[in-house]
């Protein structure tokens, strides 16, 4: 049947890959599902025959005999605090799941409420294998209600639920205490730092080490409850000029977030505040935007993609292993600068 200029062709089968590499159908179907008995020659051969003719398994048909989708979700949040973070997290477990018969299957969630619907939609009806998600809160339901029914996920983030579940996270605490202990080394005496909103889990790590690494080398500090990492620039920009204007303004921030980071830089410049003369920034970068940024700021490194693979590797682990114990992985922070105060 002839569409435009185009043609419509018949879609590959296990038969037409059996018939172009001269091998039993049998043999192509257990060498593309990795079957031990079949050797590496034989597997290499065949991938190749079928990913040259543009063959790709009947998931329907699949579903039936095995069980299974070969299907990984990724319900994705939004992160507009984190440049690139879609990016960087389907980067990192496309990479994981690369060479395997798992296909990522990205579902969008642009209202939180309505995330635990589209997970409860994705087990009830089996559209899935493994599901991973981020945003995680201290007793998020989604973690519950996927432990519950025994269903195999990983989360970008932890929870302060007693049973134990497959997680990657970032260091936080550790975060904030290096990036205080950078602005006291430089001499800033008044510091500042935007947090997440508080029903988040990492809400109470990153504070915590904020407020207390403060207090150990005797530094003032302020939280603004106005704002938090998902508020509009403008309203950061607002919330920064206010201190400025009524004499409280701070001479060190932390910047948990790119977004957040850059909205301060712009209100400091506009009230005529150099940074590194009239105050330090140290701010987190998931992100190569602060090479081009002038002038310069400290950065502390979370590497999203890393994150993204290590949570494909567990989810295949967990999805393989379903009896086994579960655990978590925390990324330490890497320091973009040098350490100013070594004894300290």
């Amino acid at each position: 049947m002839k569409l435009g200029t185009g043609t419509v062709t018949k879609r590959p089968t296990l038969k037409t890959v059996a018939e172009k590499t001269g091998l039993a159908v049998t043999t192509v179907s257990k060498a593309l599902n990795g079957a031990p008995e079949i050797a590496a020659k034989t597997r290499l051969l065949v991938e190749n025959a079928a990913r040259e003719i543009g063959y790709v398994p009947d998931r329907a048909a699949q579903r039936l005999r095995t069980g299974k989708t070969n299907v990984i979700s990724l319900v994705l949040s939004p992160h507009d605090e984190i440049l690139g973070f879609s990016n960087s997290l389907t980067l990192g477990l496309s990479r994981a799941l690369r060479g395997t018969n798992y296909n990522l299957l990205v579902t969008p969630s642009f209202e939180e409420s309505t995330e635990i619907k589209t997970i409860e939609k994705i087990v009830r009806n089996k559209m899935a294998d493994g599901i991973i998600f981020s945003r995680t809160e201290p007793f998020d339901e989604r973690v519950r209600f996927l432990i519950e029914n025994g269903f195999p996920f990983v989360c970008h983030g932890r929870t302060e639920l007693s049973s134990k579940h497959s997680f990657v996270d970032y260091d936080n605490e550790e975060f904030a205490r290096l990036a205080v202990s950078q602005l006291a080394a430089k001499g800033r005496k008044r510091l500042f730092a935007v947090m997440p909103d508080r029903k988040f889990t990492f809400y109470g790590h990153l504070k915590y080490g904020f407020t207390s690494a403060a207090a150990d080398v005797g530094v003032s500090y302020a939280v603004p409850e106005e704002v938090n990492l998902d508020s509009a620039p403008d309203e950061i920009y607002a919330c920064i000029a206010k201190h400025i204007e009524e004499g409280r303004s701070p001479d060190g921030y932390v910047c948990a977030g790119e977004v957040a980071a850059m909205t301060i830089m712009a209100c400091l410049s506009d009230h005529n505040m150099m940074v590194g003369r009239d105050v330090d920034i140290v701010a987190k970068q998931t992100s190569r935007v602060f090479d081009h940024i002038r002038p310069r700021v400290d950065t502390i490194i979370e590497n999203i993609a890393e994150a993204g693979a290590l949570m494909g590797e567990m989810l295949l682990d967990d999805i393989s292993n379903p009896n086994a114990i579960r655990e978590g992985f925390v990324q330490r922070p890497e320091k973009e600068f040098p350490d100013l105060n070594p004894a300290g």
